[in-house]
């Protein structure tokens, strides 16, 4: 299977379409939205030079499971999933800043506490602790939410004061992203597994609030193995861990951090390979089931019926 880099669909029924840095996503007669999750991969912002195979349809069919797991605790934008690679969903507004949510001192928040920062986000940390460590409780780190270029972090209070998000909504995206990561804990605990860190971004539609984007896949959040985590720690280790962070120290290692000038290093057949294959073993690890590769020959042929097929269902409804 080669990767889908993009998508250059125009079906009937289109009204608009962006491009993210993963997503390819058509908005359909100002009702629906059919995002299709290509293989790009991103890092520091930045999108890599190499697509990776299955990521796409790794990264969507976790989503579809979590998403489908947690609806009794908040609603979601999804409507359908026609394709391995696409979910089509109601149009929501979105706010402008992604809930992110630690239970372990890992990733971009142990960079910052290692360089001497004990308030990430405008949350209080103590001293004394080790990467990787487990918090004693989870703590909400908000970023905003870039069109653009870097997303950066920001407290609850500056989101207040700056009037991006009101009061009453933000406490209740608290409340949803809390009782989303209990969940995404349980569930990573019953697979062996440790949530690390995630992040949710929320949108509206009218007055409700809808879970929005993807959700506990390798690209939003971070796992560790739970066995041996604690031999780990108590020997400061390296954990055992499935996400995005391989790729982020890999890139770290050779000098690219997204930074002006800064320059992507080659990615060989072989760093694409071993990428693909950490997606497809946590998509095995977390759901418990076997990775079934698409064996599609003409893959965008069967990405652009299946959508069709499932905007004209919706939209006859």
């Amino acid at each position: 299977m080669r990767a889908i880099k993009e998508t250059r669909f125009n079906f009937p029924q289109q009204s608009n379409f962006y491009k993210g840095k993963v997503r390819d996503v058509y908005t359909i007669n100002d009702e629906l939205m059919a995002m299709v999750v290509t293989d790009r991969i991103s890092a520091f912002d930045v999108v890599l030079p190499e697509a990776i195979p299955f990521k796409g349809q790794v990264l969507n069919q976790i989503a579809a499971k979590f998403l489908a797991a947690t609806q009794d605790i908040v609603p979601n934008w999804v409507l359908a999933t026609p394709d391995e690679m696409v979910t089509i969903g109601r149009i929501c507004e979105p706010f402008k800043v992604e809930m992110v949510i630690r239970g372990y001192l890992a990733g971009h928040a142990w960079r910052e506490y290692s360089a001497g920062k004990r308030t990430v986000c405008g949350v209080a940390l103590p001293d004394g602790l080790n990467e990787n460590d487990k918090l004693p409780q989870p703590i909400i780190t908000p970023t905003t939410k870039a069109a653009v270029g870097h997303d950066e972090d920001i407290s609850k209070e500056d989101i207040l004061a700056k009037g991006i998000v009101s009061l009453p909504d933000y406490e209740k995206l608290e409340a949803y992203t809390h009782a989303l990561y209990a969940r995404g804990t349980e569930m990573a605990a019953q697979r062996g597994l440790i949530l690390v860190d995630t992040k949710y971004e929320f949108g509206k539609v009218g007055d409700a609030i809808y879970l929005i984007d993807e959700i506990h896949t390798p690209d939003s959040s971070r796992y560790f193995y739970a066995a041996g985590y604690a031999e780990r720690q108590a020997n400061k280790e390296p954990q055992k861990q499935l996400s995005k962070e391989f790729v982020r120290k890999w890139l770290i290692e050779n000098n690219f951090q997204g930074k002006d000038g800064q320059v992507v290093p080659t990615m060989t057949p072989e760093i694409v390979d071993s990428i693909s294959e950490r997606y497809i073993e946590l998509y095995e690890q977390i759901t418990g089931e076997k990775f079934v590769k698409n064996p599609s020959a003409d893959i965008l042929n069967r990405i652009e019926k299946n959508t069709q097929n499932a905007i004209n269902d919706l939209l006859s409804k």
